[in-house]
This record gives C-alpha cells, sequence and structure tokens, in this order.
C-alpha cells in the first residue's frame, strides 16, 4: 500500500508496523498484563506482571534543579545520549535506561536473555534486543503515567541512545507514540541508515545481525541481500512521525554509514510533510570531532531546540539538516 493522502497514513502506518516485527525486529509481544512501580526522587522502581510471572527493574533517575514536575529523557544505558548537561541546563530530567537488564548482551552470538524474555518466553523467542529495550522503555512511561504526576511528565519523555544504543532509541520512539521525542546518536547499520545504498565500508546486514542479538531472527533471511525486505529503515524513521526526530551522525567513521543516514531521514520527510511537520524532524552530521558517541558543540543548537519543542512545549527554530560541505549532492 502506498498513502496518497494524509488520512491514510494510520492504516499505512500499522501495515509498516506489522512489516518491520515480521521481517527485521521480532514481536514487541502482548500488552503485559499489569505494570506497576513508583517514581522516587532518585530512581524508577518497575514491576511487569504477565501469564503468571513477574520481572522488576529499575533505572536510575537524575532530577534539575526546580520545581517539577519535569519532562525527562530516557538515555540508553545511561551513556552517550544527549549531554547531561545540556538536559539540566533546559529543566529536563536524565533517566539511565537499564537496557540490557531486559535484554542481555552476551557476547554468544545470538543467544538472548533478560527480564524481557524470562516474561514472555516462548512468544518472543525470536525477538531481537532492540525491541526487548523498546519494551523496557513502554514500561517506565506505563508507570511515569500511572505516578502522581509530582516529579515527571508522562507527556514530555523523551528518549536517546548512541551506537546499538541508538539502534534502541530509534526502535523505541517508533513502537510507542507516546515518545515525544527520539533521537538517535551514530546509529549505524540496524538504526537510521537504509539498508538499501549502504555506502563502502559501512557496517553490513550480516555483521550487524551476528554481532549481538539486536535483530529479530527472522531478519537472517535478510542478510544476504537486504533489498528482499519489504520495508527499509526509513520508514522506521517515518513512524515517529509526527512527533519530534532528530538524527545525530558522525561522518568520520565510515563503518556507522552515514551518508546512508542523511538519506533515510531525507526519506522520511515526505510523511512529516504530509502530516503538516516538516520542521518536526532533523539530521545533524556536520561535526570536527571524529570519536565516536563523543558530544559535539555543533548538536548543541538542534538538540536545544528540539527539546524545547517537543519536552518544554516552546517555540523553537526547526532543527533542520546539517551535512558535510564534501558529500556529494550537498
Amino acid at each position: 500500500m502506498r498513502a496518497t493522502d494524509p488520512a491514510q497514513w494510520r492504516c499505512l502506518r500499522q501495515q509498516t508496523l506489522r512489516a518491520l516485527q515480521a521481517q527485521v525486529y521480532g514481536t514487541k509481544g502482548p500488552a503485559p498484563a499489569a505494570v506497576t512501580g513508583t517514581v522516587g526522587t532518585d530512581r524508577i522502581e518497575v514491576e511487569v506482571r504477565h501469564a503468571g510471572r513477574s520481572e522488576r527493574f529499575s533505572a536510575r533517575l537524575h532530577l534539575p534543579e526546580g520545581a517539577g514536575p519535569f519532562p525527562a529523557m530516557l538515555v540508553m544505558a545511561g551513556v552517550a545520549g544527549v549531554s547531561p548537561e545540556l538536559l539540566a541546563a533546559e529543566g529536563v530530567a536524565w533517566i539511565e535506561f537499564p537496557g540490557t537488564v531486559l535484554g542481555a548482551e552476551t557476547g554468544e552470538g545470538r543467544r538472548k536473555e533478560g527480564a524481557f524474555y524470562r516474561l514472555y518466553g516462548e512468544q518472543v523467542a525470536g525477538t531481537g534486543t532492540l525491541m526487548a529495550w523498546a519494551w523496557g522503555v513502554s514500561r517506565i512511561i506505563d508507570v511515569i503515567a500511572a505516578s502522581d504526576g509530582r516529579l515527571l511528565r508522562a507527556d514530555a519523555v523523551g528518549v536517546s541512545g548512541c551506537s546499538r544504543h541508538g539502534k534502541g532509541a530509534l526502535a523505541a520512539g517508533a513502537f510507542d507514540q507516546r515518545v515525544a521525542l527520539t533521537v538517535p546518536i551514530e546509529s549505524g547499520a540496524g538504526g537510521v541508515p537504509t539498508w538499501r545504498g549502504a555506502p563502502e565500508g559501512a557496517q553490513p546486514a550480516s555483521s550487524a545481525f551476528g554481532e549481538q542479538p539486536w535483530l529479530g531472527d527472522a531478519f537472517g533471511r535478510y542478510i544476504d541481500d537486504p533489498r528482499r525486505l519489504a520495508v527499509d529503515q526509513h520508514q522506521v524513521l517515518a513512524l515517529v512521525a509526527p512527533r519530534g526526530l532528530l538524527v545525530l551522525d558522525n561522518p568520520h567513521v565510515a563503518w556507522l554509514g552515514a551518508p546512508a543516514g542523511h538519506a533515510s531521514a531525507r526519506a522520511a520527510v515526505p510523511v512529516y510533510a504530509a502530516l503538516g511537520v516538516p520542521g518536526n524532524l532533523g539530521y545533524h552530521a556536520d561535526v570536527a570531532d571524529p570519536r565516536h558517541c563523543a558530544w559535539r558543540p555543533e548538536w548543541d543548537a538542534p538538540a536545544r531546540a528540539a527539546i524545547r519543542r517537543h519536552l518544554l512545549r516552546q517555540p523553537a527554530d526547526d532543527p533542520g539538516f546539517s551535512v558535510p560541505a564534501n558529500w556529494p549532492g550537498h
């Protein structure tokens, strides 16, 4: 199906969600029977019950100065997301998301373990850890939404992360419409970049599939030729629309495939435009520092703009697009 009218997007979005779960990520699983927990001044506690099983996990919380309730940014693994100093200056809480507790990186090929897999068992045996992390983000939002609202705002939760955690941040934003702002950073294969048209030197699909169980088992059928997929990663970006999406990338590391990330973001623009919010999507890769997962001063302005627009609900400039001058077509 191809949408020719914005009114058709809702149906196309559901079709895309199903295809991505079937071919790329694996299923997110059914809604749990119950989610309970607490939001304290320094920690969020979560308990999930389903089909006679229960799992608990917690996330460390850093509150900014002043009185709440505050917007919040979930940072995958608690490292290398949006700068904590920038978040604090903008009055945004920082939540250290314990992704590997939900879906562990075992370092043993495709073997999976963690709270998500224990809770659902065989129902999610073929699901990759990126979706397990996305599921965990949803459960934290559940707890924030059910809290008394004194500390955190459930309508102003963002998610960010770098590298593998950037892949997870994108999945979380795509599969939960309550995420107000998604900021994937240097996410590489299985994140923002398209599989089709990946540049020379970028991590191939076979490597991304085998390095860790990030992607669902079904993706293994496509690793030799991802062009056979019914979907591509620009459609994951489109699933975030009309909410905020700021892609931050690194053109200095070929393995990350940044030109394909730029192409992916450009391909998602028509969906944002059709929904009347083209300025809610930004892409920035014009940075001087080549280090992987280092926060760059060039990212401060677009990150502030995105945070103010989508978490603080303040007027702000469009984050825009910025790429190196030597890129083809610039």
